[in-house]
């Protein structure tokens, strides 16, 4: 009988424990998602009141070099940012048969929070990338880089595109600025022969989360201000 009442007592204790373990787990992954929780939570209540009007809204704007990154960074930040309740615009995802691809491109741009530009080897050789690129600097996006296999310093127009008569100007100064702005911004950098992907996906996705956190405080702010 004594031997048995050690066990029980001895069986209690050890449940005891694991409860109080994932509890204190549990208390962590709280932690941990809070922001994103909180996050999402204002998307779902945004898009519901966005859905009555019939428009697509978007948090996110995913620029980048389809050949480089589209099978892999690019759409894999799409889809956690997609698990997670943030709204990402990423070309082939977001536009269907029909639409005007440049009307699309500037409306992702426009409604958007925040911009991921993901630079690789051959993205500054993509007049696409560049006009995308242009549009969110002047449209004072934050913008959160990621270097894919180049290094900041390798930002620079091509002599191609800065010798070429198809482009005014204007445009190549357009696309200097740009390069220059994402030069000088703090981003992550990746390089595929000894970097983890998921890892990077991770961090480019908590990037978005605090950009857009940061965003809607400042905006929360200055409606106080403006009803003051």
């Amino acid at each position: 009988m004594a031997a048995t009442g050690y066990s029980s007592r001895r069986s209690s204790a050890m449940v005891s424990r694991l409860r109080a373990s994932a509890e204190a787990a549990a208390q962590v992954i709280e932690g941990r998602t809070r922001q994103q929780q909180a996050v999402v939570t204002r998307r779902v209540e945004y898009y519901d009141e966005e859905s009555v009007a019939g428009e697509a809204r978007y948090d996110v704007f995913i620029n980048h070099r389809g050949v480089d990154t589209k099978r892999t960074v690019a759409r894999l930040l799409y889809e956690r940012l997609a698990r997670d309740g943030v709204n990402g615009f990423l070309d082939n995802m977001s536009m269907r048969p029909g639409d005007r691809l440049e009307d699309r491109i500037s409306a992702g741009i426009r409604e958007c929070s925040v911009a991921v530009a993901i630079f690789s080897p051959s993205y500054c050789h993509s007049e696409y990338c560049l006009r995308e690129l242009a549009m969110i600097v002047e449209s004072r996006k934050a913008i959160i880089p990621i270097f894919y296999n180049i290094k900041p310093s390798e930002l620079i127009l091509p002599q191609a595109i800065a010798d070429s008569d198809v482009y005014l100007p204007r445009d190549l100064e357009r696309f200097r600025f740009a390069l220059r702005e994402a030069k000088n911004t703090v981003g992550i950098t990746y390089d595929s022969a000894t970097g983890d992907m998921a890892e990077l996906v991770s961090a480019a996705a908590e990037a978005v989360f605090y950009n857009i956190e940061k965003m809607e405080k400042v905006q929360r702010r200055e409606m106080i201000v403006s009803r003051l």
